[in-house]
């Protein structure tokens, strides 16, 4: 008779068991509805049914619910206010949850951890700490929940003396005191409750390691590593991404090469380093070996591409990505879209826009301002203009881009008046970028007593003390008007140390007043403070050349050799077919439409001769002979790219090219010519400003 009693009542447990565990994976699946019904089903229901079925409406975020079938229990335990107290706990309602707890009839040690913990994780450490010390009897759990509490809350002594005090001391324990005090830069002290571990596992390893990483120690978290007896994906990680902050980029490459299996994050982070060293072949080299990419992979390669120069590529990639179905993220639009404005590519430009706009992004003051950069960029200033009204609220970013796009297209007289405004609007104060945008549109528009009078106003009325920024501007001013001992006199008036902005300035201003004396001066000033500028010895080997100094331009051309100062290339790009083609000087050779490039420059070349067109060779750098000369210049890239434009582009649609320098007299002087016997609008961007090429004439009027 007892043997079978003892068989039902087993038998009984295992499907009460069995049905409890029912109810719970229905619950968790979502399908709580078909768990009611189940618990509904049970004649006699086991008060571990019931408590199975109140934690199934919590993990569904059914709260009413819950409490309601709570209430309707014939019976609990200790197990049922728990579970009633941390299913509030789980869905944030730390109020209800303490409510249940004051009226629990018994309490035991896991009724007070959870309601610690709860605290804990509600960011009430304080209330926590009352609570923890009320409590009647702590387990290992107990201590350890408060131990976290006060690592979170940043308040590591605390958490030292508790740790201090703690009667048993677990894994967790000890390697949360770890992180607590390395993240609190006491990392020596970590290293000594570390060392004093018997029971180190790899997480305690890789802590402790990374606590020396983020630390920047990045050798002792190399001794750590070598030492380490596992090492997980995380541990290589945190040894690579110590490597690559720190600029040791090589140290990185072992880690990375030795590493047995590559994840994304690692790769991700080995292209951040060679990115940030300019190994940009290196950081192909590694996107193109995953097999795997997130939108984080796109996203750092793309901004490597635009933060090197590279924009052209970050534009192929970009593409590369859409055709690929990868959604881009907020910052590749960003970025993509600063390349766009580099590269004056306004079809691509105007993607972008359209998606920022499909995503919600144009109303951020931050997106109108990138948006409107690049459309200056790209020579659309009434659409930048547009979006500038658009905001009722305008940052000091949008200020300056609208003054900056206008001082760029030699608008001198509007960006005055939008410097005038600005304080009137929103109480706006203009900062350093706005006086420099300033009196760079006075400098290029030739508006010299009103950049004077801006510039003395920075000061007493507005309180931006001058940098040598706003110098260089104030030389670049004088020396565009020829008022030379002006410009001197303010260079030895200075508050700070003439920079090479400055000295740069006057040589430009020198070269284009043949003041070649004081020209030689500036360009030496340059070359003492950036020997490393191709500028510089570019400016004066003309200098040089113009007055028939060969002996001393081919001298400077082994200064030149021996410091490995390299000149940059011309080049120029233009937009055709939703794609940039880009141009270097004398670079047709491997053109697929060579021929055809050919044939537009010998008919510019015999119409520009009827026009009256006398090559300039003021910038021929070498001692050869007239028709060398004229080839040479007739192979600059902002030809060719003009050429091209002729080519491919309609009639009446206008030509726009970027250059990488600033454009030569003899092209600016050939293009104003195409423009006229052509009939076509030609806007070209160098790296100072705008030129409009219309009928003959450019908008800088030749001040430049």
């Amino acid at each position: 008779m007892k043997t079978q009693l003892l068989i039902r009542r087993t038998y009984s447990s295992t499907i009460t068991h069995s049905a409890n565990a029912k109810i719970t994976h229905l619950s968790r699946t979502g399908h709580v509805h078909e768990a009611r019904r189940l618990f509904e089903s049970y004649k006699y229901k086991s008060v571990s049914s019931w408590n199975s079925m109140v934690a199934g409406y919590f993990a569904n975020r059914m709260i009413r619910d819950a409490q309601l079938l709570f209430d309707e229990m014939p019976e609990r335990n200790i197990i049922s206010w728990n579970g009633l107290v941390t299913g509030y706990l789980k869905n944030g309602e730390i109020e209800e949850a303490r409510k249940v707890f004051d009226e629990m009839p018994e309490k035991n040690v896991v009724s007070w951890t959870a309601m610690v913990k709860g605290y804990v994780q509600n960011g009430k450490v304080d209330v926590a700490e009352t609570l923890f010390w009320k409590m009647p009897e702590k387990n290992e759990v107990s201590w350890t929940v408060m131990l976290h509490g006060f690592i979170k809350d940043g308040r590591i002594d605390d958490a030292r003396k508790l740790f201090d005090m703690m009667p048993v001391k677990d894994n967790i324990a000890k390697t949360s005191m770890v992180l607590g005090l390395c993240r609190e830069g006491r990392v020596d002290e970590a290293r000594e409750i570390f060392d004093e571990m018997s029971d180190r596992n790899v997480i305690t390893w890789t802590t402790m390691l990374t606590g020396y990483r983020q630390n920047n120690r990045v050798d002792d978290a190399r001794k750590l590593f070598d030492e380490m007896p596992e090492k997980t994906e995380v541990s290589w990680t945190s040894m690579l991404v110590g490597y690559t902050l720190n600029g040791r980029i090589e140290d990185a490459e072992e880690i990375f090469e030795a590493m047995p299996m590559k994840s994304v994050l690692s790769c991700n982070d080995m292209i951040v380093g060679f990115g940030k060293k300019g190994e940009i072949a290196k950081a192909r080299k590694v996107f193109d070996s995953m097999k795997e990419r997130d939108d984080a992979t796109w996203r750092v390669m793309i901004q490597m591409y635009e933060r090197n120069g590279f924009e052209l590529e970050a534009l192929h990639l970009f593409a590369l990505m859409q055709k690929q179905g990868v959604r881009p993220t907020f910052s590749t639009l960003i970025s993509v879209l600063s390349a766009c404005a580099s590269l004056a590519s306004l079809h691509h430009g105007r993607q972008i826009h359209t998606q920022l706009v499909r995503c919600q992004f144009v109303d951020d003051v931050f997106v109108a301002s990138v948006l409107m950069t690049m459309y200056i960029k790209c020579g659309e200033l009434v659409k930048s203009k547009l979006i500038f009204d658009r905001f009722p609220s305008k940052d000091i970013i949008m200020w300056n881009a609208i003054i900056s796009g206008y001082a760029s297209h030699g608008l001198g007289e509007e960006a005055v008046k939008v410097f005038c405004e600005m304080p009137l609007s929103n109480s706006t104060k203009p900062n350093e970028v706005t006086f420099v945008a300033t009196l760079t549109a006075c400098s290029y528009a030739g508006m010299v007593e009103e950049g004077i009078k801006i510039f003395e106003s920075m000061e007493p009325v507005f309180g931006v003390r001058p940098i040598t920024a706003h110098y260089a501007c104030m030389v670049d001013m004088f020396g565009r008007a020829g008022r030379f001992d002006e410009a001197m006199k303010l260079i030895e008036n200075m508050t700070v140390e003439p920079d090479a902005a400055v000295w740069g300035s006057l040589l430009g201003a020198c070269k284009t007043h043949s003041q070649l004396d004081l020209a030689e001066f500036a360009a030496k000033k340059v070359i003492e403070i950036e020997p490393e500028n191709s500028g510089t010895y570019v400016l004066l080997s003309n200098i040089y050349a113009s007055q028939g100094r060969w002996g001393d331009a081919a001298e400077l051309r082994k200064v030149m050799k021996t410091r490995m100062v390299r000149k940059s290339p011309g080049c120029s790009w233009i937009e055709f077919g939703k794609k940039v083609h880009a141009f270097t000087r004398g670079g047709i050779s491997s053109h697929p439409e060579q021929e055809s490039i050919e044939k537009i420059l010998e008919e510019l070349d015999g119409l520009m001769g009827e026009a009256g067109y006398n090559p300039d060779y003021s910038n021929a750098l070498h001692d050869i002979d007239e028709e060398e000369k004229a080839d040479n210049l007739r192979y600059h890239s902002e030809r060719l790219a003009v050429a091209y434009g002729l080519l491919k582009l309609p009639e009446g649609e206008p030509i726009r090219v970027i250059k990488n320098l600033r454009v030569c007299r003899d092209c600016h002087a050939a293009i104003k010519i195409i423009s006229k016997v052509k009939k076509r609008e030609i806007i070209l961007r160098d790296t100072n400003r705008f030129h409009h090429f219309r009928n003959g004439e450019c908008s800088c009027k030749d001040y430049w």
